[in-house]
């Protein structure tokens, strides 16, 4: 990869759906050992986006790179085969299995031969444990079902198992949505954890106050269209915030709830 090519780009992508705009002329990169965050509200386009970087939807209009090469998917499959791997909110785990069968489900580690090859508990228990623990995930019990865990831990379980599997890309569907506080703070330290196993992390969601301690850069989507494209050093939280709140509309809702805080009947 030389300094103008990057691991994954998206150059002007557009996807219409019938009249629908669902994106237009958006473009952003990522590199090993980065995280971009990509931030809007509800039909920001955000899951468009997603599953055009996963394989699920081809782009309309621009290109999509993959260390410099154009590259035309046609499944999700395709993505992965290229170590661009996708997190979806609902994690695709099975809640009733152990964290370990988890861990290695679809891809059970074996040994021994022929008819006596079988499913090798032992390694896929010490290297789910083992390569959490790397992660700073030091899980109780590997065997403990995964629907007992809290939903930051799920998150923690679904990031590792990636990485573990060669991830280059990392991409997270809104990880942090509907978390606590500390449940959302375990998986920002797990996105921290993959970044600097030199994973390149792609961050969807729709709260600034998550993207901002963990982001390298960020782009801000507003229907479709991209209202900005930041590193790091180029903004502050609060912009952050006021960019995805449409600025001028915060100030306004900021002054009339001030109003009401003040006890007026017209604010």
């Amino acid at each position: 990869m030389n300094a103008a090519t990057h691991l994954l780009e998206v150059d002007e992508v557009s996807k219409y759906f019938g009249n629908v705009i669902a994106l237009k002329d958006v473009s952003a990169y990522v590199n090993g050992g980065e995280v971009l965050c990509i931030l809007g509200d509800n039909g920001a386009g955000k899951s468009t986006l997603i599953k055009i970087l996963s394989g699920v939807h081809a782009p309309d209009e621009g290109r999509v790179l993959v260390e410099g090469a154009a590259m035309t998917f046609h499944s999700p499959r395709e993505t992965r085969a290229l170590g661009i791997s996708t997190v979806y909110q609902d994690l695709a785990v099975v809640p009733l299995m152990s964290i370990w069968r988890n861990f290695f489900l679809g891809a059970e580690p074996s040994r021994g031969v022929g008819p006596l090859r079988r499913f090798d508990i032992n390694f896929a228990k010490r290297a789910s444990r083992e390569h959490m623990l790397k992660m700073g995930i030091d899980i109780r019990d590997p065997d403990q079902p995964v629907g007992t865990l809290s939903g930051g831990e799920r998150q923690a379980v679904a990031i590792a198992r990636a990485v573990y599997f060669g991830a280059r890309v990392l991409i997270l569907d809104e990880p942090t949505s509907a978390l606590g506080v500390k449940a959302a703070g375990v998986v920002l330290r797990n996105i921290l954890a993959a970044r600097n196993h030199g994973v390149a992390v792609v961050f969807i969601t729709h709260n600034p106050h998550h993207a901002f301690p963990v982001g390298d850069r960020f782009v801000i989507l507003n229907r479709g269209r991209m209202l900005g494209s930041y590193a790091k050093h180029e903004v502050d939280q609060e912009q952050l915030v006021r960019l995805m709140a449409g600025g001028q509309e915060l100030t306004e809702l900021q002054h009339e709830l001030a109003g009401f805080t003040a006890g007026s009947d017209e604010p």
